[in-house]
């Protein structure tokens, strides 16, 4: 619709566009349009209005593009806003929304790119692509991922708690009988796929602990949501997309939560979780399979999971679950320090058939940044150990050059590991030995956690979009836009510098927690307001401006 009478319209490519393309389109030489609207035609949107304007005279238009559930919500919305008024007032309407949102966090520190990313454009990305849309320019989307959009509610804990506490909520209504979840899910059809990837259920876990340390609010615990049923995945199949029907079971998120961590508890040969179809890297499908791999990694997850959980059974009085949960943790992290490591950092994973990812014997993936990042996290590796795996993930997988953070190296390309489709990346794209920039900031995390401010400062100003942009040499060799995070930035060869995938990554929310909370170290606990900065020492001060509440 318009604010101007429509002279005539066509739905019709191949009538608009004809020969001349879309850069000299047929169309703009007609008279008349067809009247022919885009079912059944390779569609566009195309209208003809006639202005008149006098010289140096000036005229407002509305131009309208949507779709409704009905025609006749179609012709209201269309009604309303073809009074140009009614378009001003709803935009500075928006525009009032998305300040009170963005503003609520002001930083200023020496570093103007961090200051730019920080306020405004990294919380919008997430807001806008990750929750609102579910989709970018790179990957039309529009599904919900279990561990993706409870990760994405973490930075919006200081815009609106709420956020995060709605997603939890939501979660845990994809957690079937059994314990396990949804990989993803449409909410427009109820249709999902099960899967055996085995990480996904304890982000459940992990969120509830985020919204209660920011909150202090432990009623969530006490909400009743119901579970899923469906088939459950028989032996050899990895994952089942269907429609999963609501269960006439109820749980408290608190029982949501521990069915989830009990179900975790599904350790291998070597005391270490299996890892099922994938962990956290979903590329690695074929590690673990057949029911034996082992995935260290999700051991640190794990551990750091049953640890803080723990304190939450001693909240509930649940006496007999909190001794199981630390018994476990301790074996845990026994077994994590003397079967995983490889004598200068952790090793990744263990294979069904006891081949090893993540050891210097191999020819690929010698080394892989997250079991290096989360033994610090999770605080479960040896102290000595923690510094050792830090430095040989500096050594090994930091690229100046590139100004990038990479996941593993070397990638997988010819050698006898056979890990999953992660293999059939280019020796450096994605996940396959590039930077996959959720795993990078992890490793940042682990900096500002062991103390390292300046380390930390600098490696989180050089994966900054805005660093990557800052000549036309540098912009031509990295090609995405420069005002949002990338999923992923390629490692090697050619390619090596040149961002992947943008916009729709759970990454953005990471990289704003990396700056407001571990390195500027705004922290809030139970409603308490605390500051502890791991920052550069050439930095003389930075600001905060934080509206609470």
């Amino acid at each position: 619709s318009s604010s101007e009478k429509i002279k005539s319209y066509t739905g019709d490519k191949k009538f608009f566009f004809g020969n001349g393309g879309i850069e000299n389109p047929n169309g703009i030489r007609k008279v008349m349009l067809n009247n022919i609207g885009s079912l059944g035609k390779s569609s566009c949107a195309v209208y003809q209005i006639e202005v008149e304007i006098e010289s140096f005279g000036e005229k407002e238009i509305s131009i309208l593009l949507g779709a409704e559930e009905s025609i006749l919500d179609s012709k209201n919305i269309a009604y309303k806003y073809s009074k140009i008024q009614n378009c001003k007032q709803e935009l500075e309407i928006i525009k009032y929304e998305w300040k009170d949102k963005l503003e609520k966090v002001q930083v200023y520190t020496p570093i103007e790119s961090i200051n730019i990313m920080l306020n405004g454009w990294t919380l919008y990305q997430t807001i806008s692509s990750r929750l609102l849309g579910k989709t970018g320019y790179y990957q039309s989307g529009g599904a919900y991922g279990f561990r993706d959009q409870l990760q994405d509610t973490f930075c919006l804990k200081y815009v609106d708690s709420e956020y995060l506490k709605q997603q939890i909520i939501k979660h845990s209504k994809h957690q079937f009988e059994e314990g396990d979840v949804e990989h993803w899910w449409h909410d427009e059809t109820k249709r999902g796929i099960r899967t055996r990837f085995s990480d996904d259920l304890l982000w459940l876990v992990y969120a509830t602990l985020e919204y209660m340390d920011f909150t202090g609010d432990n009623q969530i615990l006490d909400i009743e949501t119901p579970y899923l049923k469906g088939q459950i995945l028989e032996q050899g199949i990895d994952e089942r997309y269907d429609r999963y029907i609501e269960s006439e079971k109820m749980g408290t998120i608190y029982e949501h939560c521990v069915k989830a961590i009990e179900k975790a508890l599904n350790f291998g040969e070597h005391g270490l979780p299996r890892i099922g179809s994938g962990d956290w890297n979903d590329g690695m499908s074929e590690v673990g399979n057949k029911g034996k791999g082992e995935s260290v990694w999700l051991g640190f997850f794990l551990y750091d999971v049953l640890i803080k959980f723990s304190k939450i059974c001693e909240y509930k009085n649940d006496e007999e679950t909190k001794k199981y949960f630390i018994e476990t943790a301790n074996e845990l992290k026994k077994n994590l320090n003397a079967n995983a490591w490889d004598g200068r950092w952790y090793k990744r994973a263990f294979c069904d058939d006891g081949t090893v990812l993540g050891t210097i014997h191999n020819q690929e993936c010698k080394i892989d940044s997250i079991a290096q990042s989360w033994s610090i996290i999770s605080n479960a590796g040896d102290e000595d150990k923690k510094y050792t795996a830090i430095e040989s993930l500096e050594n090994h997988l930091v690229d100046k050059n590139n100004g990038i953070i990479k996941l593993l190296d070397p990638p997988f390309e010819n050698g006898n590991l056979n890990p999953g489709y992660i293999k059939s990346y280019l020796p450096g794209t994605r996940e396959n030995g590039g930077q996959y920039t959720h795993g990078a900031i992890w490793a940042i995390i682990a900096e500002t956690i062991l103390g390292f401010g300046d380390k930390s400062v600098e490696l989180y100003k050089m994966i900054n979009p805005i660093e990557h942009t800052k000549t036309k040499e540098l912009a031509n060799k990295y090609k995405v836009e420069p005002y949002v995070i990338s999923a992923d930035i390629y490692g090697a060869n050619n390619l090596a510098g040149s961002g992947g995938w943008t916009w729709y990554t759970g990454s953005s929310s990471w990289y704003y927690i990396c700056a407001v909370q571990n390195i500027l170290g705004l922290k809030i606990e139970n409603e308490t307001l605390s500051i502890n900065p791991c920052i550069s020492s050439e930095w003389q001060e930075y600001e905060i401006r934080y509206k609470f509440g």
